[in-house]
């Protein structure tokens, strides 16, 4: 099941991030290149070292100048893991490019690659609620809604993986489209941004 090895390696990057705690650490990516683990690994690995640039931005003392190169790295970070998930659909494209559908095929609400990448924002979403769930110097109320709230999320993450599992095994039986679409994000374009071409 491919939601079982995108669990598997999306809870690994999240514990290999946190040995660091550090957004600007050179990561090294074990899984052979051009593989699917690879794109997961490296995936998961923008999305945990964007989550902890968005803690930055939120600093409440932060200089106006510090927030705009944090504000900065956000956007390039975004456009890298929206880059990797169309590369990840590529795959799954390449992956079932001759299934024929069925005329009773149907077309999904998101491709494989963006539903894979709502579970490894799921990842870090359990990795830090479940800090906030063990907590020691906070009350018993607060600590009760954040188990709750971990309960949650893990009942997502099974619903998702298996919604993915689905899905594929939909698209390879033909019951529904593999098609890619582009995000065509243009606020890091300066072909067609206005402010970066230079529009008045």
């Amino acid at each position: 099941m491919i939601s079982e090895l995108c669990n598997k390696i999306f809870e690994q990057v999240v514990t290999d991030y946190h040995q660091h705690n550090n957004i600007d650490y050179a990561f090294v990516n074990t899984y052979a290149e051009g593989t699917l683990a690879n794109l997961l690994y490296t995936k998961c690995w923008i999305d945990t070292a964007q989550w902890h640039m968005e803690d930055e931005i939120r600093n409440p003392s932060i200089e106006p100048t510090e927030a705009v190169k944090w504000k900065r790295r956000i956007d390039q970070s975004n456009q890298d893991r929206t880059d990797l998930v169309e590369v990840i659909d590529d795959y799954f494209y390449g992956l079932y490019k001759e299934v024929q559908p069925k005329e009773t095929a149907r077309f999904n609400t998101e491709s494989p690659a963006w539903a894979i990448d709502r579970l490894s924002i799921l990842m870090l979403k359990i990795y830090h609620m479940h800090e906030q769930a063990t907590r020691t110097n906070i009350d018993e109320a607060l600590l009760h809604k954040n188990k709750q709230k971990l309960a949650v999320l893990l009942q997502q993450q099974v619903d998702l993986s298996l919604a993915i599992d689905e899905l594929l095994e939909d698209i390879q039986k033909g019951d529904k489209y593999m098609k890619v679409y582009r995000q065509m994000k243009m606020y890091n374009d300066p072909e067609l941004n206005p402010v970066l071409y230079g529009k008045k």
